[in-house]
């Protein structure tokens, strides 16, 4: 055994857990300031929902009530995918990635999921049979819903830079963007939109990213122009791939 060593990583650990000690205060900090937040959230009014929103589904139109499935709260993804896309945005797919997994405990606390886009249903259906997912996902097609809740854009719109996206008017230069939305149901049937989320608000859907955090060398996005352009369609990836990479469909998410 060398003597040197065994001191100078002995002298190592106790800087590491000084330290580490100092940085539980602050993630207790953090968990105490996010358990607030949750009850500020929890606490916002609820809007009734008097526009009436029919939606595409696999068993046929349905309204927004009927999205619940018999339970009292909806978790909404407003998830990219446009009329004629070829393939959902690599963004919200990696979003929905993690969806799956989290259903049965979802339902366990009175909770309904489902994602929304505004392609055709016939062309959602064919994303989701090749990414494996089992979620339900309906359609808005020729409907308002996308744009009453801020992740549409006219043409007109996107050129014009005059764009109202995460509660502020913000230069994009997409006609989709992505969210979660929220909403309620009373014991009358009435449906309340209670809280919906945007930008980097979307992360709380993204799992990956909390572990990615936890390393050492975290999310490696750095000097990217779009900080999730490394993102792929869970069957693009190759077996190493490259952190850098072109502009992701979702942009920055700030």
């Amino acid at each position: 055994m060398n003597p040197t060593t065994t001191t100078t990583t002995a002298s190592v650990r106790e800087q590491w857990l000084h330290q580490r000690l100092a940085l539980l205060e602050r993630e207790k900090a953090l968990s105490r300031l996010s358990d607030e937040l949750a009850e500020a959230r929890r606490a916002l009014p609820w809007v009734r929902m008097d526009k009436r929103y029919v939606f595409d589904t696999p068993q046929g139109p349905r309204a927004l009530g009927d999205l619940f499935e018999g339970r009292s709260q909806l978790l909404v993804q407003h998830f990219m995918l446009g009329p004629g896309w070829e393939q959902g945005c690599r963004s919200c797919s990696y979003m929905a990635d993690h969806t799956d997994g989290m259903l049965p405990h979802l339902a366990a606390r009175d909770v309904a999921f489902v994602a929304v886009s505004r392609a055709p249903l016939a062309e959602i259906e064919r994303f989701r049979r090749r990414m494996g997912w089992n979620f339900r996902w309906v359609s808005s097609h020729g409907s308002d819903f996308n744009r009453d809740f801020g992740v549409s854009f006219t043409p007109d719109e996107v050129a014009a830079q005059s764009m109202r996206y995460n509660f502020a008017q913000q230069p994009y230069a997409n006609d989709e963007m992505p969210g979660v939305s929220v909403f309620a149901k009373n014991d009358a049937g009435e449906v309340f939109h209670t809280y919906s989320t945007y930008g980097r608000g979307v992360e709380v859907m993204m799992g990956t990213y909390r572990l990615l955090d936890l390393t050492p060398r975290g999310r490696q996005e750095e000097g990217l122009d779009d900080t999730m352009s490394w993102v792929r369609h869970h069957d693009r990836y190759a077996d190493r791939p490259a952190v850098k990479g072109g502009s992701s469909c979702c942009g920055s998410h700030a």
